[in-house]
């Protein structure tokens, strides 16, 4: 059976807790995302838990997990998850600051039937942070523990004057994971709808054949998103040289995977 995109686990947590280990990190503890081209703003992290190999503590490894020095030095952060029996790969504080945008994307690595689940844990969960995931805006709260099918197209946009920060586990499957995931649908609240301004302007290539025409013939990439941004301005739609570039590397993987299977 297929996964849903998302669902709210039916678990309780220690919020109090698990935010008084938060305030206890260091400032100077908080690293640029690796992800460079896939943010504007602040996206900022704290690894707890990350592979042995990783290139960076933030970056994804294959190796042993192994426990970092915040999750090391704060056995908070493993009592308050003590009672959720999960085989947790990767732990990570994610935050974005004001303002901040993560762009439109997929994490192609999350993937597939044995591929880990990644669980968002909000811990400071502002009102006006909108995550979009599959088209859907979930409503997320401080406190829940949410799965996140994060290999479909996602983005996250920081409007509130505060900082969101998540506690990120990527787990090992499980039957008890599997169990929670299911358990927690029939109570997870429903999302909105909506597209982005990116969205509204591919479906109308789609139906403007002199206007996809266009931008098809330009062979220039830095050209192409220029000109795609400038037309896209025109009917009053917005978005941004980075949101553009996301689609773009997704459009050729997908071009690409096609052919490989």
């Amino acid at each position: 059976m297929s996964r849903p995109a998302f669902a709210r686990l039916p678990v309780t947590l220690d919020l109090p807790r698990l935010l008084q280990a938060l305030a206890a990190i260091d400032e100077d503890a908080w690293r640029s995302h690796f992800n460079a081209d896939y943010f504007s703003g602040e996206w900022s992290g704290v690894a707890l838990i990350s592979a042995l190999d990783a290139r960076t503590e933030l970056s994804p490894g294959r190796g042993e997990p192994v426990h970092r020095a915040a999750w090391q030095h704060d056995q908070r952060w493993s009592r308050a998850l003590q009672d959720l029996p999960l085989d947790i790969v990767s732990a990570r504080l994610l935050r974005l600051g004001p303002g901040g945008r993560i762009h439109e994307h997929r994490d192609y690595d999350l993937d597939g039937p044995d591929a880990d689940l990644r669980l968002h844990i909000p811990l400071l969960s502002p009102p006006d942070v909108d995550f979009w995931l599959d088209g859907q805006r979930v409503p997320m709260q401080a406190g829940e523990c949410w799965f996140l099918d994060l290999a479909r197209a996602h983005r996250v946009a920081n409007r509130d004057t505060s900082a969101r920060v998540h506690l990120v586990l990527d787990c090992r499957p499980s039957a008890w994971l599997a169990q929670m995931i299911a358990q927690g649908l029939p109570d997870t609240p429903a999302p909105e709808l909506s597209d982005s301004a990116l969205q509204r302007f591919q479906r109308r290539l789609a139906e403007d054949a002199a206007l996809s025409a266009e931008l098809q013939a330009l062979q220039d990439p830095q050209i192409f998103i220029s000109r795609t941004l400038a037309l896209a301005a025109e009917q009053g739609l917005e978005f941004s040289r980075e949101e553009l570039r996301a689609a773009m590397r997704n459009g050729r993987r997908q071009w690409n995977e096609q052919w490989s299977h």
